[in-house]
């Protein structure tokens, strides 16, 4: 039977202080108070510094170091007054698209992915089979290669999500984005080749929304969710939809066109504006009359 580890431990106010005059923590363990000194770099100073936590957590790393992640509370700030919405586009090929025109490619963590599978699958092969040497030598390395590319993913991440936050800062705005809530069931019940779904589960926007809602409370910007219906086959000057052909769309009914992923942005900013109660919904409404719906091969 296999019994549970134990690899961290809680602490709140009675049983962990910080002292910051000499960078120690003064921790209750088994054998009584330990006051431990914290080898730290200058980020983590500039955080403490005149700080009082009252909350922590010692953790045991997977390489057996032990690790002591205090806890630090903010208070949030107020909202700043939005003149306009920021509509964010999430997707594949490109990781992010907003309404004032910022893109991030998709095609270098799409390559980093595809590299990282290949080196696991060989490595994989080699640990299954060969002499024991060469087995153990393929843990080992699989060992040392797990977590890069989660690593990569979350930098890329952070990166993207401030980027996005600092320009809703510089432009008043609030931020609406997808509400994709259950896309990875919906996309796996369509039919594809092994390598489409393996990086359609391997897609991190879970991560980039949460990454955009902490911040969001941090820097005083408001983040708002909308049902992604019709965002990208609707064209988001005269609402009707249009024709999508792989990165490109054109409006059948005003003559709109251009990339796709950004008249998405379009539209998830404008349902952001009614959802925010910036504007009323009979902006969102269009003219039905002499319009004629394209064939529904066309419609994408």
């Amino acid at each position: 039977m296999k019994a549970f580890k134990a690899t961290s431990a809680d602490y709140d106010a009675r049983i962990f202080s910080f002292r910051e005059k000499d960078w120690t923590v003064s921790l209750t363990l088994l054998n009584g108070r330990e006051h431990i000194k914290l080898d730290l770099g200058n980020y983590q100073r500039g955080k403490l510094k005149g700080r009082v936590p009252t909350s922590a957590q010692l953790c045991k790393h997977r390489d057996g170091s032990y690790y002591i992640h205090v806890q630090l509370k903010d208070e949030t700030p107020e909202p700043i007054e939005a003149k306009k919405v920021i509509g964010v586009d999430l997707g594949r090929r490109d990781i992010a698209v907003t309404s004032e025109g910022d893109k991030w490619d998709g095609k270098q963590i799409q390559q980093v992915r595809d590299r990282f599978s290949k080196v696991r699958a060989s490595l994989q092969a080699k640990a299954s089979k060969g002499t024991r040497a060469t087995r153990r030598r393929a843990r080992q390395i699989l060992q040392r290669l797990s977590g890069r590319e989660r690593r990569f993913q979350q930098w890329l991440n952070h990166n993207i999500s401030k980027a996005i936050i600092l320009s809703a800062l510089e432009h008043d705005a609030i931020i609406a984005i997808e509400d994709l809530t259950g896309i990875r069931d919906r996309t796996n019940q369509r039919p594809r080749n092994k390598t489409e779904r393996r990086r359609s589960n391997s897609w991190a926007f879970f991560q980039l929304r949460m990454f955009l809602s902490y911040k969001s409370l941090k820097y005083g910007v408001e983040l708002v969710a909308v049902n992604p219906a019709y965002t990208s086959q609707n064209c988001h000057v005269c609402y009707h939809i249009g024709l999508r052909s792989d990165k490109r769309f054109k409006c059948g009914n005003c003559g709109w066109h251009g990339d796709a992923d950004l008249n998405g942005s379009f539209n998830i900013a404008n349902l952001g504006a009614v959802v925010s109660r910036l504007r009323g919904s009979d902006t969102l409404s269009c003219d039905v009359q002499g319009y004629q719906k394209p064939p529904a091969s066309a419609v994408g």
